[in-house]
């Protein structure tokens, strides 16, 4: 139902509020909580940042062992539910096919919010990569290969 210049969407069981123009974190789990082993890791992280100034500006993007942080701003032309049904369909496609298998990589909902205008989308970022550190997978954020950053990685 809009409301003003904000959509609201219902995907499954969560309500997505949708606004042009605006910076989103995002989260996406794989299906049951499934480890990724590295490759799929690796494909996951390509597909995210294949997408960049194509159909968003990604800020950043982590790959952690069962689910996914980005922080981006989809381009006009692109709602978020589209940009996450095409990163999750191609990495799904790509991961299964590494794998010789067939089924969902992903479970279909996700978690998204909009960052507020006063959010620094670099502060946040910056935060997002440290989430390897907090789960005891390096000790050093600079040490995970799953991340893009856009200030570093990027153009």
């Amino acid at each position: 139902m809009p409301v003003g210049s904000d959509t609201f969407a219902t995907r499954r069981h969560l309500p997505h509020l949708q606004r042009p123009g605006k910076t989103y974190f995002v989260t996406f789990a794989t299906d049951k909580r499934a480890l990724l082993e590295p490759r799929a890791r690796d494909i996951a992280l390509e597909c995210c940042v294949h997408n960049h100034e194509r159909a968003y500006w990604l800020f950043c993007a982590v790959i952690m062992p069962d689910h996914v942080h980005m922080i981006l701003r989809p381009y006009d032309q692109w709602t978020l539910p589209r940009v996450l049904r095409r990163v999750k369909g191609v990495s799904s496609r790509l991961i299964n096919l590494s794998r010789h298998q067939r089924g969902p990589v992903w479970q279909a909902e996700s978690f998204d919010r909009v960052l507020r205008s006063s959010e620094d989308a670099r502060k946040k970022a910056d935060y997002t990569c440290q989430n390897p550190v907090r789960a005891g997978l390096v000790s050093d954020a600079e040490d995970y290969p799953w991340k893009w950053r856009l200030w570093l990685e990027g153009k």
